[in-house]
This record gives structure tokens, C-alpha cells and sequence, in this order.
């Protein structure tokens, strides 16, 4: 009986062991490559899918087969939203709270400080191999870039964007790892990261580790630069109009369920001139801006076309979690304006011109929302994500709910079973502001942020359950707005409720002292 009794202590404890063993092996195997794809400058309406005329097939096909994301916002600016999507904080957090220049405070570092983590510092030390390729813009210096905060390998342009052809006009450097390239004349960025991250993908899957992948494009941010082989199909498609293409952009995204049936389209930007008082020679311009910023697009969307094709012949996609977005709204600037630049005298498209799409088709691109990149109105903060993950989503459609791009770290981090630590190299991390939204991948509900906070060279936003608050500098007078009933900005409700704009108010002071925000009249004052 004893002998029986011992016999079977030993059964369960090996019983024990082998399901606790193969639990283990089971939450190892079960953990997701994780494909990061990000553009740069693309308004919310500017896919195919969403009614632009741009081809994408490849994005759209993401989107048909996943789930899209109609209220997922960004800061509103290149640099911060970076530092936002890869440590899981408010940019201001992670000393990215304006742009590139050192303010020496805290949160104006110009680079990701040592209180952060991005997240393949994060899935590194899990076992994930870790690859970017693109455009880093966290801190030019050496020291700074990628391969010193958690990336395996390293393909892209440390400084910024802003370049397509080679020789760059402006001081951008070519890199892998630690080493500096020198392209030949064929280079072009868009292809070239797009080659990379096939060659990263394809390396990463002839090993049985998961791996994560950061696709950082420079497309389509002005100059308006591309091959005219890509470009001169488009020339002539875009002569409908202004006003006629946003409403025809909000009428797919409406019949999709994207966008609300009762939402209207925000006026025109004041600045925008009426197409019909146009010359012919002006709409001739127009066009054949929108026609390279599409063809800008278009290879973007190849690259994604042929990342997929590689998972698929591997037999991975379906165990890949591909997240697409972009960093911020369509861009107003016009970049005729831009000092040196404005000197470029080459054919529109090519190598020696440095145009910009201008306001006119950034109000097209952030179709149906007011502002552009910069500001915190709908139009500056409004992406769409895309997300892909054929082990997961049990249906594809369209999720309405709020979404930040800090949320995607814990996303990430939940489903490669790994836990935010308390500190990284001997320094205390900032503690995750982002919120896991791997419940909604399921299609199931999910409890979100219960207030929201945006600034960005003084523009300042606070949205609370259904409200907005926001206002623009250098004006900062504050505008109400119930977001469900208004999305695009038209109806400004502060003065009926009072009460409601105070207690926002006193929010975002609290808010702001505690990430380390400084006006931007503070900062004008020092010089900045």
C-alpha cells in the first residue's frame, strides 16, 4: 500500500511537471512575430480602403481581413508619436516631448531618455530577435541609435526623414548597424527599407524564435519625390475637385461603417482655395502633386505586399501580428516657403525638387476631420490602424472604441508573455501609461482609457469619455466638443457647459505637471 501510495506521489509529481513543461513550451510557442509597420505624414482617408483613389492592395487587403481601428489616435507629430508607440508613454515621458532639440529639461531631451524602454529592449532579453528599418528620428548621435536601445540589426537613416533619392539633399546618413553606407545613384529610401525588412523577415523565420520587426517609412512625407514610371499613371485622376473627392472619401468610409452616418464633413479650410476659381495651369499642379504623393504611397504598399508574400511562403502569417499606422494627420506645410529648399529648382518628382502636398490635399487626406499634423485637432491626431492577426481575431470588421498609440507596447508585451519591469540598465522605468488592447483583437469588450491627454507646441487636447476639449496656440482659448455626435470639430459646447471645460481643465493641468509639459510660451521665453 505504501509502495502504491509512493508509486503515485511520483506519477503526479511527474504529471505536474510535464504539464507545468509543456504549459511552458505551449506559452513559448504560442507567442507572436510582431510586424510594426508605421508611415509618415499619411492622412486618415488616404489608403484605398478607405476611399482614396491611392492603390493599395495590400493594406486593404490587411484591413479586409483584420480589424480597423476608427478611433486610434497618435500626438500629432513625427518624433513624439515615435517615442509614444515604442515605450508605451506619453512622449513627454520619454524626453521626446517636442522634436529633436536638446531644451535641456527633462521632457525636451530631443532622444529617448533612461526612463524609458522601447519595446525591443522589452522582447529582446524574452528571446525575440529584434530588427528595425526606416527612419529612427529618436536621437541622431551614435549613441543614440538603435542597436543601442534593444535592436538586433539596424537598417536606415538615424536623423530624420524628408529624403528619397540619392544624394540626399539635406545631411542624412545611410546605416547598417554601426557601419555608414554610400548608395549608389538607383537608391531610393522607400524601396530600400522595403528590401531590407523582406531580408530581416526572411532571416528571422529560418530560426524558430519569434522575431519583431519596426518598419519606420519616410513615405509619404514631402519632398514629393518618386519614380515617374509610378507617378505618371495617376496624372489626371485626381481633376475631380477638392471637395468632391473628400465627400466621395467620407461616403466609403460611411457605407464601411468606419465613420458615423451622421457625421458631416468639416468645412474646407479657409485657406483653401475654391477649385472652380482655379486656373487650368493650377489644377494641372495639383494633380500632379496628389499623383506623386499616391505613387509615394503605392510603393510603400508593395513593400507590405512582399513582407506578406514572405510570411505566407514560410507559412507564418497566420502566428503575425501586423499592426499598420500612421505617426500623425496629413501635413499642411508648404515647404515653397522653406528658405534653401525653395532654391530646388528640378521637375516636380525628382531628385532637385523639394514640394510638398500642401494644405489643399492634406484637407483631402484628413477627410472628414478639421487640422492637419501639428495640431490636436481631429484631422492632427486621427490615424488608422490596421491590425492583422489571423490566430486571433475571430472576425474581421471595424472597433470603434478609443485607442492610443501608447497601448501598443502593452498590446505587444501581453501577447509575447513578457512583463514590464521596473527598471532597465540600473534605471527606473516610467511606469506604462498605454492600456493592452489584446481583448479587442478577440472581439471581445474591453475597458479603456478614462481620459486622454495631448500637447504639442502648445496645441492641447483632453478627451474624457465622450468629450474633447481642445484649443490651438498661440490663441488657447479652449473648444467643448461631445466626440459621438461631432467628430469633426463643428459645434464647440464650452459655453453651455461650463463646468465640464473647468473640470477638463483642472485634469490637464494635473496631467501636465505630472509629465513634465512646459508652455509653449515658457519655452519661447528661454530661447526655444
Amino acid at each position: 500500500m505504501q509502495v502504491h501510495r509512493f508509486t503515485l506521489i511520483l506519477l503526479s509529481l511527474w504529471l505536474l511537471t510535464g504539464c507545468a513543461q509543456n504549459s511552458k513550451e505551449a506559452k513559448v510557442n504560442d507567442r507572436p512575430n510582431i510586424l510594426l509597420i508605421m508611415a509618415d505624414d499619411m492622412g486618415y482617408s488616404d489608403l484605398g480602403w478607405f476611399g482614396s483613389r491611392i492603390r493599395t492592395p495590400n493594406l486593404d487587403r490587411l484591413a479586409e481581413n483584420g480589424i480597423v481601428f476608427s478611433q486610434f489616435y497618435n500626438t500629432s507629430r513625427c518624433c513624439p508619436s515615435r517615442a509614444a508607440l515604442l515605450t508605451g508613454l506619453y512622449q513627454h515621458q520619454a524626453g521626446v516631448g517636442e522634436m529633436t532639440g536638446d531644451f535641456q529639461l527633462p521632457a525636451y531631451q530631443g532622444r529617448l531618455n533612461d526612463q524609458c524602454a522601447t519595446l525591443a529592449e522589452l522582447l529582446q532579453p524574452a528571446g525575440y530577435q529584434t530588427f528595425m528599418s526606416g527612419k529612427w528620428h529618436l536621437g541622431s548621435a551614435p549613441e543614440y541609435w538603435p542597436n543601442k536601445r534593444g535592436f538586433d540589426q539596424f537598417y536606415g537613416i538615424p536623423e530624420g526623414g524628408g529624403v528619397y533619392f540619392y544624394p540626399f539633399h539635406k545631411k542624412r546618413h545611410v546605416v547598417l548597424n554601426d557601419s555608414i553606407l554610400e548608395p549608389d545613384s538607383s537608391y531610393y529610401t522607400t524601396h530600400a527599407f522595403n528590401d531590407f525588412a523582406v531580408r530581416f523577415v526572411d532571416q528571422a523565420l529560418a530560426k524558430e524564435t519569434p522575431f519583431f520587426l519596426y518598419l519606420a517609412h519616410i513615405a509619404p512625407h514631402f519632398p514629393l519625390q518618386a519614380p515617374q514610371a509610378v507617378y505618371e499613371k495617376y496624372i489626371g485622376q485626381f481633376k475631380l475637385g477638392l471637395s468632391t473627392h473628400r465627400e466621395n472619401r467620407l461616403k466609403v468610409m460611411q457605407e464601411k461603417g468606419i465613420l458615423p452616418q451622421h457625421l458631416e464633413l468639416s468645412p474646407p479650410d479657409e485657406q483653401v482655395l475654391n477649385w472652380s476659381d482655379l486656373s487650368e495651369a493650377q489644377k494641372d499642379s495639383l494633380d500632379l502633386k496628389m499623383a506623386i504623393y499616391a505613387a509615394q504611397l503605392e510603393i510603400l504598399d508593395e513593400g507590405v505586399g512582399q513582407i506578406v508574400a514572405k510570411l505566407e511562403e514560410k507559412g507564418a502569417l497566420d502566428n503575425t501580428l501586423i499592426l499598420f499606422l500612421s505617426d500623425n494627420g496629413g501635413s499642411h506645410e508648404e515647404t515653397g516657403l522653406w528658405g534653401s529648399y525653395s532654391k530646388l529648382k528640378g521637375p516636380v518628382g525628382g531628385p532637385g525638387s523639394y514640394e510638398s502636398l500642401g494644405r489643399a490635399w492634406a484637407n483631402v487626406s484628413n477627410t472628414p476631420f478639421r487640422m492637419y499634423k501639428h495640431w490636436v485637432h481631429e484631422g492632427g491626431i486621427s490615424s488608422p490602424l490596421i491590425a492583422h492577426y489571423p490566430k486571433l481575431i475571430p472576425e474581421p470588421g471595424i472597433d470603434t472604441q478609443v485607442v492610443h498609440i501608447m497601448d501598443i507596447v502593452p498590446t505587444c508585451l501581453e501577447l509575447a508573455h513578457v512583463q514590464y519591469p521596473d527598471s532597465l540598465r540600473g534605471n527606473a522605468l516610467n511606469p506604462l501609461q498605454g492600456k493592452s488592447f489584446v481583448n479587442l483583437l478577440r472581439g471581445e469588450n474591453q475597458e479603456g482609457h478614462e481620459t486622454l491627454f495631448w500637447e504639442h507646441r502648445g496645441n492641447r487636447a483632453v478627451r474624457k469619455g465622450p468629450w474633447k476639449l481642445v484649443s490651438a496656440y498661440p490663441d488657447d482659448q479652449w473648444a467643448l466638443y461631445h466626440i459621438p455626435k461631432d467628430r469633426t470639430e463643428q459645434n464647440d459646447l464650452s459655453s453651455q457647459y461650463p463646468e465640464k471645460v473647468e473640470e477638463l481643465k483642472a485634469d490637464y493641468r494635473k496631467w501636465a505637471s505630472q509629465v513634465g509639459v512646459v508652455h509653449r510660451r515658457e519655452l519661447e521665453k528661454l530661447g526655444y
